[in-house]
């Protein structure tokens, strides 16, 4: 080989090292820096800040040209400490901003007439507005809006007086400002799920496919990696479970919305199932990566049955985003607990048998997610279980057709 085929060989090579160690490099970075969770925090997010800014100028103009307020600052800065409480929980906060007004109305005005004014009244005040507004409500924005409203008495109630009403005043008008504005400019209930929902499903399936590999050829690294990345998902859920509460309020508040409430349902119900669903498929991969791990004999059919599920999930997704419902999923399930019935009459170890047992408790999350109720959805699991192993006890000939 002559030598200049060999130095662009080398060559080809180095550059082949370098450019994987750079990708290696941004790829972890990215992670470290979560910029795919921004993003998508920031897709389902973006609606709040036009919403937060048409509020603000709703209310403004509303205390400043209706009622002839000067200077309304407290209307738009109710108006979007209401929209960026947190998407679904606006009536609440709405009730938390009247309340620490009140209280902080109630507090400075009382002791501004008694003490008077100073660096040492503003701390009374404010520690004793925060602490009757916590007797009132709970934490929160009531703290906040108590402590600001006992500065802005104490600081300027003895240079202008009359500020009691038009705050309170300002604080209603921005409140239901903030309301009318999700009203009129609604999420979509049924996207915002949808978008935040692909990439855990995404996610769930890599991993559980993750694992089984792992399970069938005796990787206990591939399986903790998988385990880990499940255990990762938080993030992911709150995103979801944060699209569920705006696409709930998006469906009570607003008329444009009201024909979607059903197909919200089936999504609430089939997230609030998913999540526990999620819970037991860590504690099984935690206990599949031990059994892998220990050496324990992990049969064929508990890394199918792990594949079943990342399958029943890719078609869930499918289904529910087309709105065309089968039983072709639960189906899917069924046969991840029939070859974990199959697995445990082979033969498992103590871990093993906990994954068998988290495979059933996972399997039922699932069929509950469809639509199953809790009863129903237990006993057809126990009744699929305990037939599949019925049937491997029998002679082949004598066995039903799969």
């Amino acid at each position: 080989m002559a030598a200049g085929e060999v130095n662009a060989g080398w060559a080809r090579r180095a550059a082949g090292r370098v450019e994987a160690g750079v990708a290696g490099t941004v790829g972890s970075l990215s992670r470290r820096i979560g910029w795919q969770e921004r993003r998508r925090s920031l897709e389902l997010y973006a609606i709040l800040a036009v919403q937060a800014g048409v509020a603000a100028a709703l209310a403004w103009t509303l205390a400043h040209e209706l009622l002839g307020h000067p200077s309304p600052v407290f209307a738009p800065s109710a108006a979007v400490g209401t929209i960026a409480a947190a998407i679904g929980r606006r009536t609440r906060r709405t009730m938390e901003l009247l309340v620490g007004v009140l209280a902080g109305l109630l507090v400075g005005d009382a002791l501004i007439m008694i003490i008077g004014t100073g660096p040492w009244q503003i701390g009374t005040v404010v520690t004793l507005a925060i602490l009757l507004a916590l007797t009132m409500s709970r934490g929160g924005a009531v703290v906040t809006q108590a402590g600001g409203t006992a500065v802005l008495i104490a600081t300027l109630s003895p240079i202008q007086r009359g500020l009691e009403v038009p705050r309170i005043v300002d604080a209603v008008i921005g409140a239901i400002s903030a309301v009318v504005v999700v009203a009129v400019l609604p999420v979509n209930p049924v996207r915002i799920i949808q978008r935040a929902a692909r990439p855990l499903f995404a996610a769930l399936i890599e991993h559980l496919h993750n694992a089984a590999d792992g399970m069938s050829t005796g990787d206990a690294g591939v399986v903790a990696r998988a385990r880990d990345g499940l255990f990762g998902l938080g993030p992911q859920l709150a995103l979801l479970n944060d699209a569920v509460s705006g696409a709930q309020e998006a469906v009570a508040v607003s008329p444009a919305r009201w024909h979607r409430r059903g197909e919200f349902e089936h999504y609430q119900r089939g997230t609030r199932y998913l999540d526990l669903a999620i819970g037991g498929g860590q504690e099984m991969l935690r206990r599949a990566a031990t059994a892998v791990h220990d050496g324990e004999p992990v049969p064929a059919g508990l890394a199918a049955a792990v594949h079943y599920f990342g399958d029943a999930l890719a078609l869930l997704q499918v289904e529910a985003e087309s709105g065309q419902h089968t039983k072709r999923s639960e189906q899917l399930v069924l046969k991840a607990v029939d070859r974990a019935a199959e697995a445990y009459d082979e033969g498992v170890g103590f871990s093993g048998s906990v994954v068998v047992a988290q495979i059933r408790t996972v399997a039922t999350d699932l069929l509950r997610s469809l639509g199953c109720h809790e009863d129903e959805a237990v006993a057809v699991i126990r009744r699929r279980f305990e037939q599949q192993r019925h049937e491997a006890e029998q002679p082949p000939g004598e066995r039903k057709a799969a």
